[in-house]
């Protein structure tokens, strides 16, 4: 809760000659800004890894690619050399044509990457125009911005001491913006609508950025109950923190798993400090994000290694390759796709591909001498996809035995559940496994047809969709059938209201963000198997997400926890 703080957009700084005399020089000055605009946005990462995680700030390499995309330097090259444009208009101009491009995508995580587009052409065109800081930069007191937008770069620099909050009139929960303000810390509420621009700065502010609500000019009983709040959750925070470290153990003594979804060593190290008992997603494109060819079977085997050590004896499931989608490399080849989230990606590509495939897994097997390491294979879809990648499996291994090369002789397989299709064949897919993984993101996503990344079907994309619980207790009933056990990986893991039914459908293993294992493992403490298991089955009578929401709002209420 606070005052306003209203961030009016700048206007473009006027461009005073539209065409240039010397296209030489014009050239020159576009490569020094795009050199100027890289090192800037290193060094926002840099900072953003320092204050978040290092998965976090990969978002900025979207950015940084596209300071080196051949095209796009290309198109402004071109209407700068034979179009005798200036850099300025040359970038202006090209900029707006790509962010129309994104904006027109029917896939809603690709279209708002345009924030992320505009985000790069101002920071170049701030380098040759010579554009100051942002205003935000400059706050002297603790404030909630208000703004129709942010981009990603101006989130990443925000001041936390003067920060307190962000009410945007556009985005949405999967733009990189709210991603950023939830990892650094910072309530947040996106795509409020153009109303919430009529406030004046100064004007008093509650916000709430766990149920998105924003009052304005709120009640005196309202601010009373904000701050109460406020110094309630602060005192939860540090008593979680404090107990990181312990096991999360219910009131009836059963024991749970809660582990961390990372993206390299970095975050594995920082999952140690924050409690974690494993990790339960080992991302690995980072090791392919950023560059123009294939790394090496040497180079993962390096650094699979090095995660594998940063977690001592704990427990490391590596996922493989998982690109497609939201996450294309150019040097890939796959090919234009009209639905790349239903196209080749993830185990397709990995199947289709063995030369990608075989390096991965043998380093994969490598890392595994000495450590307890499980390999996972994402978007599975069928029976046939699994057998296919464990004969991969056993061909690496063969390779590596042939060739006298040290490896783990045995590792767990497993799958994520992401599909529809993977969680109704759950009974047949556990024979050919050893674990189950829930990517409870895309199985949202697949199951009620609904883009995450479109704000406009935010209604109908909920993990608490009742479509989405029934598949999931299928998959953990199938798993607890043939003896397997089963984990959840999604955002749902770490989210106080899924916690409890989860537990209550039997799940094994929680696996989310370093930073939030801590208050998860203090809620799970505070559970008892039998009340959760009650509350679960009530959960399955259900008849929409609306209603799951009330129900947990009650039961945490109940226990203290809202």
């Amino acid at each position: 809760m606070g005052a306003a703080f209203v961030h009016r957009k700048r206007g473009r700084l006027l461009v005073e000659r539209g065409y240039a005399d010397d296209p030489g020089a014009e050239q020159e000055r576009f490569q020094k800004a795009l050199d100027v605009a890289f090192q800037q946005l290193e060094d926002i990462q840099q900072r953003v890894a320092a204050d978040s995680d290092a998965q976090t700030a990969r978002i900025f390499e979207f950015h940084r690619m596209m300071l080196r995309d051949a095209d796009l330097v290309r198109a402004v090259e071109d209407r700068i050399l034979n179009g005798r444009r200036t850099a300025e208009a040359a970038v202006d101009e090209v900029i707006a044509e790509w962010v129309d491009r994104f904006e027109r995508l029917d896939d809603g995580l690709m279209r708002v990457r345009a924030a992320d587009v505009r985000d790069v052409g101002d920071r170049v065109l701030s380098s040759l125009m010579g554009g100051g800081e942002s205003d935000l930069s400059q706050l002297q007191e603790p404030v909630i911005v208000v703004a129709d937008d942010l981009v990603p770069s101006e989130t990443a620099l925000l001041d936390r001491s003067k920060v307190l909050g962000l009410a945007t009139a556009l985005g949405g929960e999967t733009s990189h913006t709210a991603i950023l303000a939830r990892m650094l810390g910072i309530p947040a509420v996106v795509g409020l609508g153009a109303g919430i621009l009529a406030v004046s700065s100064g004007t008093t502010l509650a916000l709430d950025g766990a149920t998105g609500l924003v009052e304005i000019d709120p009640s005196p009983e309202i601010v009373r109950s904000y701050k109460d709040r406020q110094e309630r959750l602060a005192a939860i925070q540090e008593e979680a923190l404090e107990c990181a470290q312990e096991p999360a153990i219910t009131r009836d003594g059963r024991r749970v798993e809660v582990v961390a979804n990372i993206g390299d060593v970095a975050s594995a190290e920082e999952a140690v400090r924050h409690g974690a008992e494993g990790v339960g997603l080992l991302r690995t494109e980072f090791l392919y994000l950023e560059r123009t060819t294939l790394p090496d079977e040497e180079e993962q085997f390096a650094a699979y290694r090095a995660i594998a050590e940063a977690l001592g004896q704990r427990p490391l499931i590596v996922r493989t390759l998982d690109v497609g989608g939201d996450k294309q490399l150019p040097y890939l080849d796959i090919g234009p796709e009209l639905n790349p989230f239903l196209g080749v990606r993830a185990i397709r590509l990995s199947l289709r591909r063995p030369d990608i495939f075989q390096p991965q897994l043998r380093a994969i097997l490598r890392a595994g001498v000495g450590h307890t390491l499980k390999v996972m294979f994402p978007m599975v879809a069928t029976r046939e996809e699994i057998l296919r990648a464990r004969e991969s499996l056993a061909q690496a291994r063969r390779d590596l035995a042939a060739a006298g090369v040290l490896h783990a002789e045995q590792v767990e397989v497993g799958i994520m559940v992401e599909t529809p299709a993977a969680a109704v064949l759950a009974p047949v897919l556990a024979a050919e496994v050893d674990f189950f993984s829930i990517g409870s993101n895309d199985l949202t996503q697949y199951t009620l047809a609904a883009d995450r990344g479109n704000e406009r079907l935010s209604h109908l994309y909920r993990g608490l969709d009742p479509a989405v619980v029934h598949l999931i207790r299928m998959v953990i009933d199938a798993g607890h059938a043939s003896g397997k056990w089963v984990g959840l990986c999604g955002e749902l893991a770490g989210q106080r209201n899924a916690i409890p039914i989860l537990l209550g459908l039997g799940l094994d293993e929680f696996s989310m963000a370093p930073r939030a294992i801590p208050l998860a493992k203090r809620l799970i403490r505070k559970l008892h198997s039998a009340e959760v298991q009650a509350l679960a089955e009530e959960v399955l009578t259900l008849r929409s997400a609306g209603e799951v929401e009330e129900r947990m709002a009650r039961f945490l209420g109940g226990i203290g926890e809202q």
